[in-house]
Parts: C-alpha cells; sequence; structure tokens
C-alpha cells in the first residue's frame, strides 16, 4: 500500500449508514457499544448520504455528522469518508434534468436507484465538486479521517447528447481527421463512411452494434470519461486535504464466473487512485464447485487487485454472512467468515471491512447480511463471527507493515483484449472462456502454493523468470517487441491459441502473424478451427494422452520444436505444443484448449526446470489439501496456512514455529480442522 495511507493497524470495519437512524438515538448509542465489543476500529460515512448532507440546495445539515465523527473518536476509530455521489438527492433531477442519465436508446431515465447520473453533465460535476469541497472544509482536520472513499462501485454509461459530444470530442483528438477515422474504422464496410464528425454515435440497437471497433472505442471512451468524473471530485479533496489518500471501490468475483469487473478498465484507472481497494463477495457454500475451486478463484481476484499497484490493498466490502443479490443467498458455514477474511489478509489487503455495519430495516438491501442485524443482538453467530475475526486482526498487529511474497511467474491480463475478444464475431460466444482460461492457467500454481502475479500489457516483464500471456487476441505490434525483448533476454513465454489476431484498432494481420510473432514463437499462424462442445481432437506428449476442446490453431513450424501434435482431423500431424529458443529465453505456444490434466502436466514440468518453487511451504507432506500464502518482512516471513476442504488435514512442520493466532507452538504433526487458518513464523 502507498505511504500516503497512514495506518497503525488492520482496518476492521465498514459502510456504517447513522442517517437511517437519526431519529433514533438509542439505536446508534447501542450501535458503538456493538461495535467496541466486535473489534470494529473503521467506519466507512457518507456513501449515500447527499439527501441528507444537503436536503436543499446550498443548504447542508453537517449536525449529525458531526456527531458520528465525535463518537468515533471516543473510540479512537478510523473514518473513511466517502462523496456522496452514488446517489443524488430528488432536488437536483427535478431542478437540472440534465443530471438524468440517458439509455443506449435514447430514452431519458427518472429519478431512482443509484449511479443514474450523466458522465458529462456540467451541473452534476459542478454539484459534486461544491458538496466535496464542503466536506473536506468541514473533515478535512479531523484526526479520525485517515481516506476518502469517491463515490461507490462507479460503472455504467450515458448516451445523452452531452455525452455524443464528449465522444465526438474523444474521437476528434483520437483519429484526427475523418479521412483517417474511416481508413482505421474500415467504414467502406456495409457503405458506414463518416462523412462528419457528427456522424459519430455511441453504439446502440437503434443504430449501430456491429462496428466492433465502434464498441471497442465506446468502452475506451466511458473508461476515460469515468476517469474524469473521479477526478472532478477528486479535485477540492486534492486542494483541502493533500495528505489524505483517495481511493474508490472496485469490484469482481461475482458468481458464478468470479471475474474481474469488465465495464471499466481498471487497469488504467488504477493510475488516478492511491489505494487500491475492492468490494469481495464470493459466494461460500454454492452447489456447483468446491471450497477449493472458489478459494482459487478468489484468491485470483485477489492478486487482481494486488497487481494493479504492484503493492498491498483494501478490502472496501465484504459480507459478514449472506448478501441479497446473488441468485442464492446463502449463508456461511461456520469457520468461513474467518477463513475468507483471512484470505484476504493472505494475499496482501490490510483491512477486512464490510457492508453493512448496521442492517438496513427497509427497501431493497434490508436483508443483506451485517454485524448487527435486525435482532439488534451481540449474541448472534454471525456477531460472534466478526468478533473473532477483529481478535485475529489485532493479535496479526505484527505483520502490518509486511507484504505479499515476491513472485516470479505472472499472466498477463489486459482489458483492451478480453473486450475485443469477447465481441468477436467468430468462434463461439458460448465456449470463449477468456476469464475461465485465466483461471484454469492460475489454479495450477496456486494448487502448488506457488505465487503468482497478475500483470497488464503494460507492465515490465523482466521481474519475471515465467510469463504466461494466454489468448492475446488483440496484440499490437509495441507489445511484440516486448516479448521479443523479454524471451532474448532470457525469459520464458508461454503463449496460446487465439493470439495475435489483430491490433489496438481491431483490424486483422495481414499475411497471417507478424514476422516479429513468428520470430518469437518460430510458428506461422494458419488458421483455427473451433470445436462443438461435443467435439473433441487428441494430442500425446510423454507418452500420456489429452483432449483438445473448443479451440485447436492450426500452425506451422518456422523453426519450432514440436513437442506433441494433434492427432485428428485434418490438421492432424501439425504442431500441438511447441518451444522455441530464442536468444538466451524460450517461447513456447500450447496451441489447442486442453483439459486441465494437460496444464497440471505441463506447469509441473516447467517448475521444475526453472527452479520456481521456493520456501513457500513450511511442512513436509507438499501434497497436503492446504493452501499457503506468504506475506514477509525484513523480519521474517509470515505463513497463513488453510484448509479450504471439509476434511480435517495434516501438516507436518520441518521446523518448529509458533501459530500467532492461538500462541502454540507447531512442531511436526499438526491437525487442522475444515477451514481453519492457522499463521506460522519460524521460531
Amino acid at each position: 500500500m502507498t505511504d500516503t495511507l497512514q495506518i497503525s493497524k488492520f482496518l476492521h470495519g465498514g459502510d456504517y449508514n447513522p442517517e437511517q437512524w437519526i431519529d433514533n438515538s438509542e439505536i446508534i448509542n447501542r450501535d458503538f457499544t456493538l461495535f467496541k465489543q466486535s473489534k470494529i476500529n473503521t467506519f466507512t460515512i457518507g456513501i449515500f448520504s447527499w439527501a441528507k448532507i444537503e436536503p436543499k440546495e446550498g443548504v447542508y445539515d453537517f449536525e449529525w455528522l458531526d456527531n458520528i465523527f465525535d463518537r468515533v473518536e471516543q473510540q479512537n476509530g478510523n473514518i473513511i469518508l466517502a462523496t456522496p455521489s452514488g446517489a443524488r438527492p430528488r432536488w437536483m433531477s427535478e431542478k437540472y434534468p440534465e443530471v438524468l442519465r440517458t439509455n443506449e436508446q435514447g430514452q431519458k431515465l427518472l429519478f431512482g436507484e443509484r449511479h443514474n447520473h450523466c458522465l458529462s453533465s456540467p451541473v452534476y460535476r459542478a454539484k459534486t465538486k461544491s458538496i466535496n469541497y464542503q466536506l473536506a472544509k468541514r473533515y478535512g482536520h479531523r484526526k479520525s479521517l485517515i481516506l476518502w472513499h469517491i463515490s461507490n462501485e462507479l460503472g455504467g454509461d450515458c448516451h445523452c447528447e452531452l455525452c455524443q459530444e464528449k465522444f465526438r470530442e474523444w474521437m476528434k483528438n483520437k483519429y484526427k481527421t475523418i479521412d483517417n477515422l474511416n481508413r482505421l474504422y474500415w467504414s467502406s464496410f456495409w457503405s458506414h463512411q463518416y462523412n462528419n464528425w457528427d456522424d459519430i454515435h455511441s453504439p446502440s440497437t437503434l443504430g449501430d452494434t456491429t462496428s466492433l471497433i465502434l464498441n471497442l472505442d465506446w468502452k475506451r471512451f466511458v473508461t476515460d470519461q469515468t476517469i474524469d468524473v473521479f477526478e472532478n471530485e477528486v479535485k477540492p479533496l486534492r486542494e483541502v486535504t493533500p495528505n489524505i489518500p483517495v481511493t474508490t471501490n472496485f469490484m469482481g468475483g461475482n458468481p458464478p464466473e468470479s471475474s474481474i469487473f469488465m465495464d471499466l478498465d481498471y487497469q488504467k484507472f488504477s493510475k488516478h487512485v492511491d489505494v487500491i481497494s475492492w468490494d469481495s463477495y464470493p459466494n461460500w457454500s454454492n452447489d456447483y464447485e468446491t471450497t477449493e475451486t472458489l478459494a482459487m478463484k478468489t484468491a485470483l481476484m485477489n492478486d487482481v487487485m494486488r497487481g494493479l499497484k504492484h503493492d498491498s490493498y483494501l478490502i472496501m466490502e465484504s459480507t459478514p454472512s449472506q448478501v441479497n443479490w446473488h441468485p442464492f443467498n446463502k449463508s456461511k458455514r461456520p469457520g468461513m467468515h474467518e477463513m475468507g477474511s483471512l484470505q484476504q489478509i493472505a494475499h496482501g489487503a490490510n483491512s477486512v471491512l464490510y457492508f453493512q455495519l448496521h442492517q438496513s430495516r427497509g427497501s431493497s438491501e434490508m436483508f443483506h447480511g451485517a454485524v448487527v442485524t435486525h435482532s439488534l443482538s451481540n449474541r448472534t453467530r454471525v456477531f460472534k463471527d466478526v468478533s473473532l475475526v477483529g481478535k485475529d486482526l489485532e493479535k496479526l498487529q505484527p505483520l502490518l507493515k509486511s507484504k505479499y511474497t515476491h513472485t516470479k511467474i505472472a499472466i498477463v491480463f489486459d482489458y483492451d483484449n478480453v473486450w475485443a475478444l469477447d465481441d468477436a464475431r467468430n468462434y463461439s460466444d458460448q465456449t470463449k472462456k477468456y476469464w475461465h482460461t485465466i483461471q484454469s492457467h492460475y489454479s495450477v500454481f496456486w494448487q502448488n502454493n506457488i505465487p503468482v502475479d497478475i500483470i497488464s500489457a503494460q507492465d515490465d516483464l523482466s521481474p519475471y523468470t515465467l510469463v504466461i500471456d494466454p489468448m492475446h487476441f488483440m496484440m499490437d505490434i509495441e507489445y511484440m517487441e516486448k516479448i521479443e525483448k523479454y524471451v532474448s533476454s532470457g525469459g520464458n513465454l508461454v503463449g496460446t491459441y487465439m493470439t495475435g489476431v489483430v491490433d489496438k484498432n481491431y483490424l486483422a494481420y495481414l499475411g497471417g502473424w507478424p514476422e516479429r510473432l513468428q520470430r518469437i514463437y518460430g510458428l506461422s499462424y494458419v488458421e483455427t478451427d473451433t470445436l462443438y462442445p461435443k467435439q473433441t481432437n487428441t494430442i500425446i506428449w510423454e507418452d500420456n494422452e489429452y483432449k483438445v476442446i473448443d479451440y485447436a490453431d492450426v500452425f506451422e513450424q518456422k523453426g519450432a520444436t514440436s513437442l506433441a501434435y494433434y492427432e485428428d482431423d485434418f490438421y492432424a500431424q501439425s504442431p500441438a505444443l511447441t518451444k522455441n529458443d530464442l536468444g538466451s529465453g524460450t517461447a513456447m505456444m500450447i496451441a489447442g484448449r486442453t483439459e486441465k490434466a494437460f496444464l497440471n502436466k505441463f506447469y509441473s514440468k516447467l517448475i521444475d526446470k526453472y527452479s520456481l518453487r521456493d520456501s513457500q511451504i513450511p511442512f513436509e507432506n507438499a501434497d497436503a489439501h492446504l493452501s499457503v500464502q506468504v506475506r514477509q518482512d525484513e523480519r521474517q516471513k509470515y505463513y497463513f496456512i488453510t484448509n479450504y476442504t471439509d476434511n480435517k488435514q495434516i501438516a507436518l512442520f520441518k521446523d518448529s514455529y509458533t501459530e500467532m493466532l492461538s500462541g502454540n507452538s507447531l512442531n511436526g504433526s499438526t491437525t487442522l480442522e475444515p477451514y481453519q487458518v492457522i499463521v506460522a513464523t519460524k521460531d
């Protein structure tokens, strides 16, 4: 985490909405008694409070918020103060209808819901800047204020005329001339030539949704507009409180895919925040995957967020129990709250924060899990689980300044690429499964307790021994130069099918792969065979037979060594797994999508060949179903050892360790109960 966030303890707390209880001081008094009992030390305030703070235009009521600051400071707590732009007051929509969002069919939305603002409205921007200035002036000096929380879960787009004009300006800045735009948009297709900039309109089912580059540029524009709205909010905060860092809560991990939020380019957005924070809501105890599998997916999401700044991060929201918006809102099993919370800490988080601290009495989130439920009791199972996590975090205080362990492996993930691939009128929409593919490659290392970084295409590759670059469909020449330099300098690269098909303007490469990419992999691309779900091909590698499913790229060798061939169909005996030595490094190509067994075998060989295991595992029986994640500081390593299975697991420790949560010695055989976490340091 950046040094700008000054914290002296792990943050434990979450969203608190006292404005819902403003007429009931007994509730608020009881809340703070319960918060103290459950070791809550951090309060995120004001996320949807605009109508309470500014009930009429230019009229402010801070008394209730002053009181909350006082109460928090009496308990030596921290406040994360949100800007309230996530939900506008009604008076603004009535007086200034331009702030209302317009959908892609041109319909102006009514007041309601949340995140319903126009991204370009000058009035909206002026009003958010104004209220943020008021908040900064009033609370910027308070000792409890540690972080600004900008809006909430940003997302969505607006198609009003203000946004159309901004989009046209964005396009002018990018393409400079209409002729250049027409050339790069390949607009002679279907006679879609643009005659002037006013012809440009956002994608719409009433107009054009089949221009792939238009769709992609709109997504790029929406990210840029959202960042611009964010910066507009941040400006008065930077001016008044330059020493208070800013964040906004990113999203991801929602069922069933458990993927990153794809509507905004977080890799680009991350450069504008001081601290990465995200909302984590894994659906533990579902009926379609094991707890181990979901733990792997959640671990990947944590590593994505850590990779945005290559630093520690915050969990801004999680639930103490169930949510209210999954298809099935199941309660966590006993032990799972501690397990899931400490998983976040293990991967580099410095907080466990919840939505919500006090359950709303009415409206859409009234049944969402909370620390204080409708029972108002400290005797609930959930309250006790939360209190246990609070105690755990206090015991783990010595490792607050530690970081997630150094990694030798990186997986490349790129927003432009996944946007382009998802929209491609090719392959099969049912089986592209880009994020599932990322998970499949990542899972091999997670199961072997080997840490992995998730990086962008813009990140430096040189720190890594192994870089995995799956399904890099949209790849520009600059990136090809980058990976060529990486491999030539001694790096080891793994690519897959669907690589290097189009450039950043969504134009196909003519003549197959560019020469540079051919040189890297020692291959020439021919075509891709898309398989129906019941169809397979086969490869035989090192005397083992593996199925190929969904996709098979056909290549011709241009210097690469083929390690395995396709066995069936018209491309039988063409290379399915290749290796190409370039300079002092190696580039390997997995030409078809394989079953998991192949990836397990393939990466296990690379793990041994490149010595990718380090001292990650402190016990002898490495085959135990135990996950190990490591944080470390200048003094020592902290081993988070978790049993994600439904059965007891045994760890045979090599040396003498101390378990930080219990204080017990770990020497020899130690049994972990289902969902149990231990944190070990070497004596």
